[in-house]
Order: structure tokens, then C-alpha cells, then sequence
């Protein structure tokens, strides 16, 4: 192993083991966003991918409530987002007509009408297995799930028990994590692989999550969606740790995207046996798909306003196998900061830093999610 590629492994190493996975807007997004729809709530779990700050009101080193973060939200504010600006469950909501973002539920300054209305129990840096938001000193899953129920408790407080059930009932669940699990968990630290193969471990933290699932749906859940996993051999900070020659061999790893690929297939027929199974209870569950739109955007970078999903996909990048933030290589979360340069427009590229979309990549995934949005808000 070179020295250059020594020195670079040692950066990410220290990035990846103290902070974990996850464009101004584009102006035809503005048709998406009439309100028109008849609102509900939204109740959100995981990580980074759909973390809004809950980790600026916890003890952890893995934030991002600083500059350049949050440099294309409105007023150019960082909010504990791991991108320029919006995420994809912040487009659902405005879509939906229900908020223009969804808050953190760790926000102490949160009204009761933004309970009501949906917030983010989600954690950077967390993942199914235990271990995974141990690592990083994150709120894991299963913590999620009693944030949720200490949630209902205040919102059965304000509304009463019967429109509280009721309420849970109606509302959409959305559940993304995963990566960490895998990327940082099993392939960066010893202890997972000791005693399981990528297989069992796949299988592993698929049993956890049906948990979870099973949780939720004791405690009212009725309409869940689950976010399979990315390409994870494509995020830029792991073409960086595999790559023989990593400033100039920027392909994705072929080994990593398999490995998310299989655990999809898996986790399909898993929900769509839990549905049958909790289906006379009014129970749905849905597969969002992630991986084959962000693959599409990453191959078809190139092909500009070419449309790979939907006619209305925002395209036009121009840089796929690095981040915007720095040299994009190896920058996330405190490497990623106010003095590290960041290219002119995020727009252009499809990761913000070496691990986490940019907000129109985020954008464009809501847009292939539209329909699954549209059957369970």
C-alpha cells in the first residue's frame, strides 16, 4: 500500500469512526408545493439521510449544525442536516401540505402543532444493529422507538387517548438506515466480521429492523414506508478507502452495491410477508426504492436533462465520484467545515460531502418516491 493512500485511509478511518453515513433549489420544484393535499403527519426514523439535527441536543461529536452545511436552506442557515439544504422527507412534507420541514423532536423549542404534524426521531450516525450507533455515540433504533412513544404520550396529553389512536392511524412512518450498519459497522471495524458472514449479517440486521417494524405497528403504526439501502460502493468516501489509486480510480465498488442490492431483494419479500400477515389490521407497508434512482443519476450524470426516472428529474451534474466540500474525497461532518473550500454550484454535483447527496439528488429522490408518497399520505 502507497504512503499517499496510507495517509488517506488514516483520514477517513478517523472521519468514519467519530461521524457516520447519510443546490439551491431547483425553480420547478415550485410546482410540487401548491399545499393542495390534504395534510396528515409524518413520523420519521434512522439516520443521517433523514436526520434534520437531532444530534445538535445530544452529546455526540457527529453534527453538522455549521457552515458549509445548510449553505442552500433558506436564510443559508446549518441545521444539523448532512447536505446543502432540504432532504427528502422535508420535500414529502411541503408536498403533502403539511410543513415546509420537518423538525427534530429533540428541539426543545418544538409547539404543539409541530407534533402533531410530524417530526424526526432520526439520529446521523445510527443504524438496526446496536453496536453501530454505540460506535458513534448516536441515538440508536431502538432509542428511536421510545422517543416515539414518549411522543405519543404528549400528544395523547393535548389530543386526548381516542383522537390520539386515531391520529397514529392516519399518520406516515418512514424508516432509512442501514448504510452505517454496513459501512462503517461491518466493513471498516473487526467485531461484526468475527462472527458473521456478509449473509448472516445482512439477515442479521434484517431481523432487526422487522423488530422495530413490529414495534411501531404495536404501538398504532398502520402506514410504514422502509428506504432500502443506496449504492453504497458509489458513496465517494468508500471509492476513496478501496481504490488502489484513489485520487485517480473513482469507480464504484462493485462489492459494497452488491452486498445493498441483495439485502433489498431480502427486505422486499420480508415486508411484503409482514403485509400479509398484519394486513387485517389495516397494517401497509411500503419498499421505497433509493438505490435505482441514485445509481441513475450517478451513471447518467453526464447525460444532461436527459431524464433516467421521471421527465421531471432535475439533471445537468457534472461531477459524480466526489463531493462538492473539499476535495470531496474524504471530507464529512467536522471535516467538511467553514474554512474548507466548497465548489461555486452543488447543483452540479451529485454528493455534497464524501458520504451525503446534495439537496437536489434529495429532490430527485422524492420524485421517484412520488407514488409510494401518494398511496400512503
Amino acid at each position: 500500500m502507497s504512503s499517499s493512500r496510507l495517509t488517506i485511509l488514516h483520514c477517513f478511518v478517523l472521519l468514519i469512526l467519530l461521524f457516520p453515513l447519510s443546490d439551491g433549489r431547483p425553480l420547478s420544484e415550485q410546482q410540487h408545493f401548491s399545499g393542495s393535499r390534504i395534510s396528515n403527519t409524518i413520523l420519521v426514523f434512522g439516520d443521517s439521510t433523514v436526520d434534520p439535527g437531532n444530534n445538535n441536543y445530544i452529546p455526540t461529536l457527529f453534527r453538522s449544525n455549521f457552515p458549509p452545511y445548510g449553505r442552500d436552506f433558506p436564510n443559508h442557515q446549518p441545521t444539523g442536516r448532512f447536505t446543502n439544504g432540504r432532504l427528502v422527507t422535508d420535500y414529502i412534507a411541503s408536498y403533502a401540505g403539511i410543513k415546509e420541514f420537518i423538525p427534530p423532536y429533540l428541539d426543545p423549542n418544538l409547539e404543539p402543532n409541530d407534533l402533531l404534524s410530524g417530526v424526526s426521531f432520526a439520529s446521523a450516525g445510527a443504524g438496526f444493529d446496536p453496536l453501530t450507533s454505540t460506535v458513534d455515540n448516536v441515538i440508536p433504533i431502538t432509542k428511536q422507538l421510545d422517543l416515539f412513544k414518549e411522543y405519543k404520550k404528549r400528544v395523547e396529553l393535548g389530543i386526548g387517548k381516542n383522537r390520539s389512536e386515531a391520529h397514529m392511524k392516519k399518520a406516515a412512518f418512514i424508516i432509512s438506515a442501514g448504510t452505517n450498519d454496513f459501512v462503517v459497522n461491518y466493513f471498516l471495524l473487526p467485531f461484526r466480521r468475527k462472527n458473521y458472514s456478509v449473509s448472516a449479517y445482512s439477515h442479521f440486521l434484517i431481523q432487526l429492523l422487522l423488530h422495530f417494524l413490529q414495534g411501531l405497528w404495536a404501538e398504532g403504526g398502520r402506514k410504514i414506508a422502509v428506504v432500502g439501502l443506496p449504492p453504497m460502493g458509489c458513496l465517494p468516501a468508500v471509492i476513496t478507502l478501496n481504490s488502489d489509486d484513489p485520487l485517480a480510480q473513482r469507480d464504484c465498488v462493485e462489492a459494497y452495491s452488491s452486498v445493498a442490492r441483495t439485502f433489498n431483494q431480502i427486505l422486499q419479500k420480508e415486508l411484503q410477508s409482514m403485509q400479509s400477515k398484519l394486513a387485517e389490521s389495516g397494517a401497509k407497508f411500503y419498499y421505497v426504492d433509493s438505490y435505482g434512482p441514485l445509481a441513475g443519476m450517478i451513471a447518467g450524470f453526464h447525460k444532461y436533462g436527459e431524464p433516467i426516472i421521471s421527465p421531471a428529474y432535475q439533471l445537468g451534474f457534472e461531477e459524480a465520484g466526489s463531493g462538492c466540500c473539499g476535495s470531496g474525497y474524504v471530507e464529512a461532518a467536522f471535516l467538511c467545515n467553514a474554512k474548507t473550500d466548497t465548489c461555486p454550484d452543488a447543483s452540479k454535483y451529485v454528493f455534497w460531502d464524501s458520504i451525503h447527496p446534495t439537496q437536489k439528488v434529495y429532490y430527485n429522490l422524492f420524485l421517484a418516491a412520488r407514488p409510494i408518497v401518494d398511496a400512503i399520505m
